[in-house]
């Protein structure tokens, strides 16, 4: 998986060339597009079947002690 780096697109005002984050496939951003950041509805249920089948995890503390609050200052 390839971060969602915009890439300057060759026409000055124009939108900026992205990568899919899935294949990487560059394609033009568009807020239009309903499957942004991805380029198809493909690589966006892709995506999230990988999220669904726990391949990707938002890293947990690793001791109870990281939970706690830092002291509060008045």
């Amino acid at each position: 998986m390839m971060p969602n780096m915009p890439v300057l697109s060759p026409v000055k005002g124009a939108p900026p060339i992205v990568a899919c984050p899935y294949c990487a496939k560059e394609h033009q951003w568009d807020t239009n597009n309903r499957f942004r950041p991805f380029c198809s509805e493909r690589c966006k249920m892709i995506d999230l079947g990988k999220w669904a089948n726990e391949d990707y995890r938002v890293a947990q503390p690793a001791d109870e002690q990281d939970f706690t609050e830092p002291p509060h200052q008045a």
